[in-house]
C-alpha cells in the first residue's frame, strides 16, 4: 500500500468517524447526511448540539478546537475540515 493510500484510509475513516458522532448527538440517519447537507437548516440542530458535537469531536480525536471555529462547523465538510487543522496543529 502506498502512502496516499494509506493517507486516504485514514482521512476516510477518519470522516467516518465524524460523522458517526454528529449523526449520533443530532439523532439522524447517516444516509441522511451528506458533505454539505447543513446542521442547522436541514438537520434543524441547535447550538447545544454543535457545543456537544465540538466536545465529543476533541474527547474522540485529542485535539483542542476553539469554540470560535463553532461558526464554520455548519456542515460535515467543514467539521471534518476543521478536525483535520487540528490534527495537524497537534
Amino acid at each position: 500500500m502506498t502512502t496516499a493510500n494509506t493517507h486516504a484510509d485514514t482521512s476516510a475513516g477518519r470522516r467516518d468517524q465524524i460523522k458517526g458522532i454528529i449523526c449520533d448527538i443530532l439523532e439522524i440517519d447517516p444516509e441522511e447526511m451528506t458533505g454539505t447537507s447543513r446542521f442547522k437548516e436541514d438537520h434543524e440542530a441547535d447550538s447545544m448540539g454543535a457545543i456537544e458535537i465540538l466536545s465529543q469531536l476533541e474527547r474522540a480525536f485529542g485535539v483542542d478546537i476553539d469554540q470560535s471555529e463553532l461558526a464554520s462547523m455548519v456542515n460535515l465538510d467543514a467539521v471534518v475540515a476543521v478536525v483535520d487543522e487540528a490534527l495537524a496543529a497537534k
